[in-house]
């Protein structure tokens, strides 16, 4: 059983993050996931849905942990993201990413940066550099630091899901959220 201190989230979110939703929403998911993961592929539609369900009461954060030692295309697609990212593609690389999880080899890569409009050479140099390779660790050392040994890892406002990532599951914690910071907001009114 991990240390109940390691089940929390550690790095706050920050500018270097990639988030999709409002910054004043009041409740935060986080993911950590490995886009060759079958589950994290699974979980990806999922999370599209809770956006769609909770508007702006909700934000979603991604951070890359790739499982190199079981997915031999994670890390190259992790990076791939990142340099859509410093194009201002990230979010369009990452549903691409998770839409082709069977094809993330080097190649496929270079098709989808087409697809994206991205600027091929560029992208094509700085994943060939591993330009991104130092960002990818810094959250997966955030991820390590928070007890994520596999993936989907996901945060509520900070606190780890025990629990299934379905819709249920995930919309159930993200709803007492809700609930705890209105009640929170009640109780500073009165």
């Amino acid at each position: 059983m991990a240390d109940r201190s390691t089940l929390s989230l550690k790095l706050p979110i920050e500018q270097r993050d990639h988030i999709q939703g409002s910054p004043s929403a009041v409740v935060t998911l986080v993911e950590y996931g490995d886009y060759q993961c079958p589950f994290c592929g699974d979980t990806h539609p999922v999370i599209k849905r809770l956006q769609e369900h909770f508007g702006d009461s909700l934000r979603f954060v991604f951070r890359s942990f790739p499982l190199t030692r079981v997915h031999a295309y994670a890390q190259g697609a992790a990076e791939a993201a990142e340099a859509a990212g410093a194009q201002g593609k990230f979010w369009e690389m990452h549903d691409y990413l998770f839409e082709h999880q069977a094809t993330l080899d080097t190649g496929h890569l270079m098709r989808a940066a087409v697809a994206l409009g991205l600027d091929k050479a560029r992208f094509a140099q700085e994943v060939a550099e591993g330009v991104y390779a130092g960002r990818v660790r810094e959250d997966v050392e955030s991820g390590i630091a928070c007890g994520v040994v596999s993936t989907p890892t996901m945060f509520v406002n900070g606190v780890r899901n025990g629990g299934d990532d379905d819709f249920e599951t995930l919309g159930a914690m993200i709803e007492e959220a809700i609930r705890l910071s209105q009640s929170s907001t009640d109780e500073r009114l009165s």
